[in-house]
């Protein structure tokens, strides 16, 4: 099967990033990528990782409301062959069905949002007729957490269609010993010093504002280093406040230019202090380097953080500053939800297990004899022990 996936841009902190790990896992599950964007990124590596995968890119430049959408499109699918589309976010979704009526071909849309809260009664009725559109258009429809499945369903009023299936990412694989030394000395920390990691972007709702009120808590004598690493329009408020903080300065350190995934490997515990968030990657990311989260109970992340890969907390600066320093002063404790964090990513989100998911996904919209019945395609969610951790 040749997949065609509709983007608006191969910006890495959207959704392209995962489809880049998902194009060196497709080939074993039975399928090929084709990905097209409707806006030109001027960041080059999720093009290049794609390319390396030799999956044909594609990345077009229209405007919002733009006729000519469909028609580049159509094109671009029709030259590569793809035998269904599959289409993410809101512009993708309605341009991506459309070509795919005209191919008289399978489409397919991820939601990757949910609008829980509708501003007024107008702002409803759009979303539900939105979602009705996608009923209506789509051939079907994958949640990535239960959160959105009952979401959908109070807003279309049946689940006909819809699949559960979290999306994946490559193995990242764990740290080394050497590499957390080297690290700690970088920070001119103790061996015995916990190092705790956010890596979410800096933006609004991420709650990097709440957490350093959370450090602010901690005991003067707790040994524990915070790093906030990645970017984003919040990083200048953030880093004015820590300097214009003795308590915040001496406890906190800025990692800009360090790539998530790296200063995941070399964490002790990984800190997610978002105020909304559906199924973030970098939460994922960290179960996959075997490090033990504390994070907000929001969104979908209670579908990532067990009781057994970390502690889940209120969106509570008091709250998070306890898990912390719970975390901090049990190494047994870490070690263990460490473990359990890094066998929950193998059995639920590593790349291969969801590229088989959405490759039985895509064989039963293609009507191909081996494909699973609609009603058994959600992916199934690994049972994992209660130990009273």
């Amino acid at each position: 099967m040749k997949i065609g996936h509709l983007v608006e841009s191969l910006d890495p902190h959207g959704v392209a990033a995962a489809l880049a790990d998902l194009a060196t896992a497709g080939p074993a599950a039975g399928y090929g990528l084709v990905v097209v964007a409707l806006n030109p990124s001027d960041q080059p590596g999720i093009a290049a990782r794609l390319g390396r995968t030799a999956t044909p890119v594609v990345e077009l430049n229209v405007a919002p409301w733009d006729p000519r959408a469909v028609p580049k499109v159509l094109r671009a699918f029709r030259e590569h062959g793809v035998d269904l589309v599959h289409t993410h976010g809101l512009r993708p979704d309605v341009v991506g069905s459309a070509a795919a009526a005209r191919l008289r071909i399978p489409a397919i849309s991820t939601l990757h949002h949910i609008h829980a809260q509708p501003a007024d009664r107008g702002d409803h009725l759009r979303r539900t007729a939105k979602t009705l559109a996608r009923r209506r258009f789509m051939t079907r429809t994958i949640a990535t957490s239960m959160l959105q499945r009952d979401w959908y369903r109070a807003a279309a009023g049946s689940t006909a269609g819809l699949s559960v299936i979290p999306d994946g990412a490559a193995d990242p694989g764990v740290g080394t010993p050497e590499a957390a030394a080297r690290f700690r000395r970088g920070l001119g920390v103790a061996e015995n010093e916990v190092v705790a990691v956010s890596v979410a972007p800096m933006r609004r709702g991420q709650g990097q504002d709440m957490l350093l009120d959370a450090v602010a808590e901690l005991p003067q004598d707790e040994p524990v280093t915070v790093v906030l690493g990645g970017d984003g329009p919040l990083r200048p408020w953030l880093e004015s406040r820590v300097a214009g903080d003795e308590l915040l300065s001496g406890r906190v350190a800025f990692r800009k230019d360090t790539d998530p995934v790296e200063l995941l490997q070399v964490a002790d515990v990984q800190l997610h202090t978002t105020r909304h968030d559906t199924m973030p990657r970098r939460l994922v990311l960290g179960h996959g380097t075997g490090t033990p989260a504390v994070a907000t109970r929001v969104g979908g992340i209670p579908e990532i953080v067990t009781r057994e890969t970390g502690a889940l907390t209120s969106v509570s600066a008091s709250r998070i500053a306890e898990e912390l320093v719970r975390m901090a002063r049990d190494p047994q404790l870490r070690a263990r939800r460490g473990a359990a964090a890094r066998q929950r990513f193998l059995d639920r989100f590593e790349a291969s297990v969801w590229a088989d998911a959405l490759g039985a996904v895509y064989r039963s919209a293609l009507g191909h004899a081996d494909a699973p019945a609609p009603d058994e395609l959600d992916a199934p969610e690994p049972a994992l022990p209660l130990r009273g951790a």
